[in-house]
């Protein structure tokens, strides 16, 4: 079986090294490279696929069987695009995303859809810890001239992976920082900026998780941004251990047919 791996999180690349143990498996590993580049002992595409001619061109080049889709919750387009090369091309379509957090007892969450409502929610706060990834330019407009409007004691925190795409004004601070994050630094990190306000993304597992549980220590309120709606799956995995089980036993079948037809 020779298998596309679409990652860009710590599941896809941990999942990439193991499906590569398998011997029926040919793993091809697909990563944006916008951070750093994985080390992995199998095949690894950095860059996109549009100076291969497009994913869907990619996939029938190489004779691909199956897509593991193992990317960001929040790639919608991304997903959207494997889902729609796979139909073309008349192959398998798997998709992993950990389960969402859900709020426990002693969390402050206020849950929001699109980043354009943060300019309103995140009003009459002073400290605000940015979670969500790349800022967009706009965004970036809306909640300077917030800050301007304001008393010129509050600043902004934007903590993201890679250096921020937009010129941030001088009331907002960026923090780079690479997961996976332990509760003592999250607590120090908010203690530190005196963060009233933490917003974030619902994506689930535990690399990222301890910035919650901080804020729910620290009693600091929560913006949380639901999950977009993605394509359909032919099979949504929550659990590693079960995308191991199950491309293993589909390999292995599809081993022994190929065997049994010889």
């Amino acid at each position: 079986m020779k298998l596309l791996l679409l990652g860009g999180t710590a599941d896809g690349r941990k999942l990439a090294a193991a499906l590569h143990q398998l011997p029926q498996v040919e793993v091809i590993y697909s990563v944006a490279g916008l951070v750093r580049q994985p080390k992995l002992d199998c095949s690894v595409i950095s860059g996109g696929f549009s100076q291969l001619g497009g994913l869907e061109r990619y996939v029938k080049q190489q004779q691909i069987d199956a897509i593991l889709d193992v990317t960001h919750p929040y790639a919608a387009q991304m997903s959207s695009k494997a889902c729609a090369a796979a139909k073309v091309c008349g192959i398998t379509y798997w998709r992993f995303h950990r389960s969402a957090w859900q709020p426990t007892v002693g969390d402050n969450w206020q849950v929001f859809e699109t980043v354009e409502q943060l300019p309103q929610l995140s009003q009459g706060y002073q400290r605000v810890l940015f979670t969500i990834g790349q800022l967009e330019q706009g965004l970036v407009d809306q909640l300077a001239c917030q800050l301007a409007q304001g008393q010129g004691t509050a600043r902004y925190i934007v903590r993201t992976a890679a250096p921020s795409k937009v010129d941030l004004p001088q009331a907002m601070d960026w923090l780079k920082a690479i997961g996976p994050f332990s509760l003592e630094d999250e607590m120090a990190l908010m203690r530190e900026h005196n963060v009233d306000l933490l917003v974030t993304k619902n994506s689930g597992g535990d690399s990222t998780s301890a910035k919650l549980e901080a804020a729910r220590l620290l009693q600091i309120p929560v913006l949380i941004q639901t999950r977009p709606s993605l394509p359909s799956a032919d099979k949504i995995f929550v659990e590693p251990q079960a995308v191991l089980d199950y491309i293993t036993a589909i390999a292995k079948t599809a081993v022994a047919n190929k065997i049994g037809h010889q």
